[in-house]
C-alpha cells in the first residue's frame, strides 16, 4: 500500500501545473502575487517557498528566482566572451538575461520585448531575477524596445545592423508536430531566418528547445537548422531547471553559429 497525498481542491491559488510532456505537477505555491491581461497573454507572478516568485506567461511556466541556470545555459554556459560585443535578445522581459548579459561588460545590449505588463510584473517582483536592469529602459549599454520583435528584425536586416549574438527567448519548441501547432512552427523559422540574417560571420544564435521527452518536436526543430538562408553549425547542451522539474534544452542551449564561407 502507497499513501499519496490528497489532491487540494478549490484553492484562491493554483498549485497544480503541467510540464511540456504532460505531466501534472504540485507546487508549494502559497500566494497570488501579480496577475494582468495585457493584450498578448495572461501574466501570473506566484511565490514559491522552495523557488522564490514564478513567472507563468499564459498557463507555462516560464523562469522564477531560482532559475539561473536557464539564463546561464541560454547565453552559453560561461563559455562565451561578450565584452565588447553586440547583443541581440529577444523577449526576455523578465530581465534575467539582460542582467546578467550586462555585468559581461558587451559593447550594447538591445531587447526587444512586445509586453510592457510583463516588464511592469517583473520590475516590481522579480527583482531577485533581473536586478534594476528594468528601472530603465536604456542604460550606459543597453536599451530595451518594446515592440514586436518580426518587424525590428526586418528593419535591422534591412539597414545591414549586424550582431555578434542573438539570444531567442521568445518561445520553446512546439510541443507537438501536430497541425495545430503550425503556426507557431511557421513563427518558430521565420525568426531563425531572420536572426541568421542579422548575425554576423562566425557570430552565435542561442536559444531554448524544449522538455528532452518531446524527441519528436527537439528533432524537427533540427532539421530546419540546415534549411536556413546560409550554411550554420549548431551544438545542444541540457541542463536541470530548477522550477521546470524536469530536463529542459532551454538549457538545450542551441547554439548556432554561421559556417565562414571565406
Amino acid at each position: 500500500m502507497k499513501r499519496l497525498p490528497a489532491l487540494m481542491r478549490g484553492a484562491q491559488v493554483d498549485r497544480y501545473w503541467p510540464t511540456a510532456d504532460g505531466r501534472l505537477v504540485e507546487y508549494d505555491i502559497d500566494e497570488l502575487v501579480y496577475e494582468e491581461d495585457s493584450a498578448y497573454q495572461n501574466i501570473k507572478i506566484l511565490h514559491s517557498n522552495q523557488f522564490g516568485n514564478i513567472l507563468i506567461l499564459n498557463g507555462d511556466v516560464n523562469l522564477a528566482d531560482s532559475d539561473l541556470a536557464y539564463t546561464q545555459a541560454i547565453m552559453g554556459g560561461g563559455r562565451e566572451h561578450y565584452e565588447g560585443k553586440d547583443v541581440l535578445i529577444l523577449g526576455g522581459g523578465d530581465g534575467g538575461i539582460l542582467c546578467e548579459a550586462v555585468k559581461l561588460k558587451p559593447k550594447m545590449v538591445t531587447m526587444v520585448e512586445i509586453d510592457q505588463l510583463v516588464i511592469d510584473g517583473c520590475r516590481k517582483h522579480m527583482r531577485k531575477t533581473c536586478g534594476d536592469v528594468l528601472d530603465n529602459l536604456q542604460g550606459d549599454c543597453y536599451e530595451v524596445l518594446v515592440e514586436d520583435c518580426v518587424p525590428v528584425l526586418k528593419k535591422f536586416a534591412e539597414e545591414g545592423k549586424t550582431f555578434d549574438y542573438v539570444i531567442n527567448d521568445l518561445t520553446a519548441v512546439p510541443i507537438s508536430t501536430a497541425p495545430e501547432e503550425d503556426s507557431t512552427w511557421e513563427f518558430l523559422r521565420l525568426i531563425l531566418d531572420l536572426s541568421i540574417k542579422v548575425l554576423r560571420p562566425n557570430g552565435r544564435y542561442f536559444t531554448q528547445g524544449n522538455c528532452v521527452n518531446l524527441t519528436e518536436a527537439l528533432a524537427l526543430y533540427e532539421e530546419q537548422l540546415s534549411k536556413l538562408s546560409c550554411p550554420v553549425d549548431f551544438s545542444k547542451e541540457v541542463v536541470c531547471v530548477p522550477s521546470y522539474m524536469e530536463l529542459y534544452p532551454s538549457a538545450y542551449r542551441d547554439s548556432v553559429s554561421r559556417r565562414s564561407t571565406l
